[in-house]
């Protein structure tokens, strides 16, 4: 699959061939299931925690006699039961984290990136870079590519802190490196922005 590629200014400079075996592929929606799933439970801190009557503080007293009272027999103000008692299979901490095969994950992510071009939604860049963090810089190289106001995933070769500081006060774009690219983000965004020298390294992905 072949697409243009623009410079900073909109203009088209030139062409470039996106991988076969990452954007030609057929999508399979029940690994993107999958690995969105397993992203999302892993965001979760998992540190709900509730009390139960062995933790409230409380009398130990029996509140009453054990027979002849004609209701049920009681033995503490911490039961469940009762207002301000215990809660009954509580939330307790855990890991909600999910283990996903590396296949699945790396079918899903070229899935995710195959659904993008079908639907004409990448973009490549080439000489993406500042000479300074400038988020002002920033917007109008989205402006000239007709993405203001787009929820916009960049994707850069390597890591590059300008380009990233510049984009982190725009809450529609995002700024990712080739390596930490994941499926989620690639379909939360609306259009997906291969700066040159990440396409090349997108066949390992």
């Amino acid at each position: 699959m072949e697409i243009a590629v623009l410079n900073s200014k909109g203009v088209e400079t030139g062409k470039v061939t996106l991988p076969e075996a990452v954007f030609g592929i057929e999508p399979n929606d029940h690994a993107i299931y999958l690995d969105v799933k397993a992203y999302l439970a892993a965001q979760r801190q998992g540190t709900h925690k509730a009390k139960e009557r062995a933790e409230i503080a409380g009398s130990t007293r029996k509140l009453k006699k054990q027979k002849g009272t004609g209701t049920a027999r009681s033995g503490s103000i911490k039961s469940p039961v009762f207002r301000g008692g215990g809660r009954i299979f509580g939330p307790r901490p855990r890991d909600y984290r999910q283990s996903l095969n590396k296949k699945v994950k790396q079918l899903a992510r070229r899935s995710a990136l195959a659904y993008k071009a079908q639907e004409s939604n990448v973009i490549a860049v080439e000489g993406l870079s500042f000479d300074a963090p400038q988020t002002k810089a920033f917007k109008e190289v989205l402006a000239n590519l007709n993405l203001t106001g787009v929820k916009t995933l960049v994707v850069l070769g390597e890591q590059n802190e300008n380009v990233y500081k510049s984009s982190r006060n725009l809450s529609k774009a995002n700024v990712v490196v080739v390596n930490s690219l994941n499926t989620y983000d690639i379909l939360h965004a609306d259009k997906l922005v291969l700066a040159q020298d990440a396409v090349e390294k997108l066949s390992n992905l």
